[in-house]
């Protein structure tokens, strides 16, 4: 009697309609997210925002059936690695990494997990995949910039300031790929006539304020380098540069926002939409060695009319009309 009453009841199961079955829960999946950025920072918000929206037009709701874990380094080098360990130990089906040096972090902890890198622009010269089209392990992604991007930031540079002939890259070698865009650099100067001096610093705001100020005893202008060092620090990066009189080209909208010269950047909504495209897929079963890096096409120019004129520059018509956002 109980074995025929067992048989009726998976016999009902299975003969339940479509529509009852599709009421059933989805299976909660698990990703992670780890940021060199601050949790409460405006910038990682919004960038998140992005990722969170288009995960969302892809059916995946952090209400049903997505569950996110995330880790936020502030900018502290020293925890990169103990987050990263930390992620991996709850074991996420793919990991969003934001920067180079978070994505090394991450690479060094597993070769298992897929990791999805954003803010990353030399993901070859920095070990993560064999090639572009063919990442060929767990890591692709949305790559940022390529090296040749420093030849737009100095004629930018020269454009608002046609004298200039000194320019200062300052970044932090430990949080960003310098010598790809020290090369890039350096290639784009001399049909400039421009000297390029490296500005690398440290991981605090004193090592910032002597470089800049040593560099700054003779006339010239910065390059500051997409740089999770800086990035976290832009508002005594800008305020520095303020102080010693220097005109400032940035990777980052951010920057100028916070009242910095200009900015040529990468449309940061567009990179983590594209992120969060690729997380869809490797949750529906691509590998990211199958996945090629990808890169955005949507560039914008910033520039704030207030630092120009605290800096005694008349920004050209050139740059205003090509100008997508002009803070006044």
């Amino acid at each position: 009697m109980r074995r025929r009453e067992f048989i009726a009841a998976i016999s009902a199961a299975v003969a339940w309609p479509p529509a009852v079955r599709a009421q059933q829960p989805e299976r909660m999946r698990r990703i992670g997210v780890l940021m060199s950025f601050a949790a409460d920072d405006a910038d990682a918000k919004a960038r998140l925002a992005a990722f969170h929206q288009e995960l969302e037009r892809l059916e995946w709701s952090q209400r049903s059936n997505l569950h996110i874990d995330y880790r936020f380094a502030a900018a502290n080098i020293d925890q990169y690695v103990p987050l990263a360990k930390e992620l991996v130990a709850l074991q996420p089906e793919v990991i969003l990494a934001q920067s180079t040096q978070i994505t090394a972090s991450l690479q060094q902890i597993t070769s298992a997990i897929p990791i999805v890198f954003t803010n990353v622009s030399d993901p070859i010269g920095s070990g993560f995949i064999t090639s572009l089209a063919r990442p060929g392990g767990n890591l692709t992604g949305v790559q940022q910039f390529e090296a040749g991007i420093t030849g737009k930031w100095l004629a930018m540079l020269r454009e608002i300031a046609p004298q200039l002939t000194r320019v200062g890259l300052i970044g932090n070698p430990e949080t960003t790929p310098f010598d790809y865009f020290l090369h890039g650099a350096e290639v784009a100067a001399s049909p400039l006539a421009i000297k390029l001096v490296p500005i690398p610093v440290e991981n605090v705001d004193a090592d910032i304020e002597r470089n800049v100020a040593s560099f700054a005893a003779a006339p010239g202008g910065l390059v500051v380098v997409p740089d999770a060092t800086t990035l976290v620090r832009r508002d005594f990066v800008v305020a520095v540069a303020a102080r010693y009189q220097l005109p400032a080209v940035y990777a980052f909208r951010t920057f100028v926002a916070a009242g910095g010269l200009m900015a040529y950047e990468i449309n940061q909504v567009e990179m983590y939409r594209l992120a969060a495209r690729y997380v869809d897929r490797i949750l529906r079963g691509a590998k990211p060695a199958d996945l090629p890096v990808q890169a955005p096409t949507r560039y914008e120019t910033i520039v704030n009319l207030k630092s120009a004129r605290a800096l005694g520059l008349d920004v050209p018509a050139s740059l205003l009309v090509r100008a997508d956002e002009v803070i006044e």
